[in-house]
């Protein structure tokens, strides 16, 4: 008789910190877990991304080509997630993510947040409150740094136009 291996457990990490544990149980049976190996794509830059990804264990790096190079625009671990954005403005990826090292990731696309929504309302306030919250201190940061970049703007033109 053979046994199947039970589910990894959504822990409290990332957008599912203040999600209670039974809530975590029962969300994880509408994603499902990947585990990409080192040099995988998880996810390619112009293809169609309609899915939410929470990191619970390794390394992935998010890469753009948007410009002439290749740029490395974050490092993600255990508790980061991605996808945000497509899950409920499904579009083309922005970016490619690949892993950089063996990982464990749990994935959930738009139909299943949408199934998940309707069966347990109360949960899925719960998670959307956690998401809610990991893009709104994204936001703030990439204000930050938009006004760091304003004022390193700034500074090169005063002494391009008085030096």
């Amino acid at each position: 008789m053979s046994s199947s291996s039970p589910l990894p457990e959504l822990p409290a990490i990332g957008f599912l910190a203040d999600v209670e544990s039974s809530h975590r149980a029962f969300l994880a049976s509408y994603g499902r877990f990947v585990r990409p190996v080192t040099g995988e794509l998880l996810i390619e830059e112009g293809k169609p991304q309609n899915s939410i990804y929470l990191i619970l264990s390794g390394m992935l790096h998010v890469v753009t080509s948007a410009t002439e190079r290749p740029i490395l625009v974050a490092q993600l671990g255990a508790g980061d997630s991605l996808g945000e954005i497509n899950i409920f403005d499904p579009a083309t990826a922005s970016a490619t993510v690949i892993a950089r090292s063996e990982c464990l990731i749990w994935c959930l696309s738009s139909e299943e947040l949408d199934s998940f929504y309707e069966a347990d309302p109360v949960a899925g306030l719960a998670f959307t409150k956690g998401l809610l919250k990991i893009s709104c201190k994204r936001i703030r940061g990439l204000i930050t740094k938009l006004a760091e970049g304003q004022e390193v703007a700034a500074i090169h033109s005063f002494w391009k136009t008085n030096g």
